[in-house]
């Protein structure tokens, strides 16, 4: 594929991605936002809600609230993460809350890192006998000069009526690049992590296990093909993050680089 079409495909898919992106149809949101934070406003395109299939009759709910704009187009949000209880018979005035966590500027964003999707991930991150977490994956773009896309993800624990954050927001997927097709001059590149939760535990907690895999490639004059895209041999590492008995350690390198 031509490097030029392949970085606007990247772009197109994850801008309609976006557009795809439903809240919370079911209004379960948009009634907690009214009922635990009447007086701010809710960013209703990035909030999110979804039932944890792990325990029957409970969801997760993300209420992004921005706070005002920079002149130079910053953008801080705060998050009320929270876990709901919902009846059987479908009543929405008996949803309950039954966890809660409230985030001062847990999200940021400016003209060259945008946010463009928020999602809740209820994949089977059993940490412990009697403990499960959940994710957040936030999704961020730049349409600039250097195009990109990364996703990110954190991850929370209920204890109590309270929930807990015990991973921070790590970089799981990055695309990047920046091509001259006049030139044949440019270069893309991909990573990709897999997540999984290891055997081995610190401190109470599994240990989690990443995966990383980073593919570059470099635009290259073809004498019969004009400028094409050749791929250089991908590099993968392995890294493990425990549980110090409040958090996950993380180091540096794996956390949200900006664009």
């Amino acid at each position: 594929m031509r490097p030029l079409r392949h970085l606007a495909l990247l772009l197109a898919g994850l801008l309609a991605a976006g557009a795809g992106h439903a809240a919370c149809e079911s209004g379960l949101a948009e009634r907690m936002h009214a009922k635990l934070h009447p007086h701010r406003p809710l960013d209703e395109r990035l909030a999110a809600c979804k039932p944890w299939p792990a325990y029957p009759g409970r969801s997760i709910v993300v209420l992004p609230m921005p706070r005002e704009t920079s002149d130079n187009g910053a953008k801080v949000y705060d998050l009320e993460v929270l876990l709901i209880q919902r009846p059987d018979n479908g009543n929405t005035e008996r949803d309950t809350v039954i966890g809660r966590l409230f985030q001062a500027e847990a999200l940021d964003e400016d003209r060259h890192n945008l946010i463009q999707d928020v999602r809740i991930d209820t994949s089977r991150y059993v940490l412990a006998s009697d403990t499960r977490a959940f994710g957040l994956r936030v999704r961020y773009r730049d349409i600039g000069a250097a195009s990109a896309a990364s996703e990110t993800l954190r991850l929370y624990v209920q204890q109590g009526s309270k929930l807990r954050q015990v991973l921070q927001e790590i970089e799981l997927d990055r695309e990047s690049g920046e091509w001259d097709a006049s030139a044949c001059a440019g270069h893309f590149e991909k990573l990709r992590t897999m997540l999984s939760v290891g055997k081995a535990a610190s401190n109470g907690y599994a240990d989690l296990m990443l995966s990383r895999t980073v593919v570059q490639s470099r635009a290259q004059a073809s004498e019969d093909q004009g400028c094409i895209e050749k791929a250089l041999p991908a590099r993968f590492n392995s890294v493990t993050l425990r549980y110090d008995g409040e958090r996950y350690k993380v180091p540096k390198s794996l956390r949200q680089s900006s664009f």
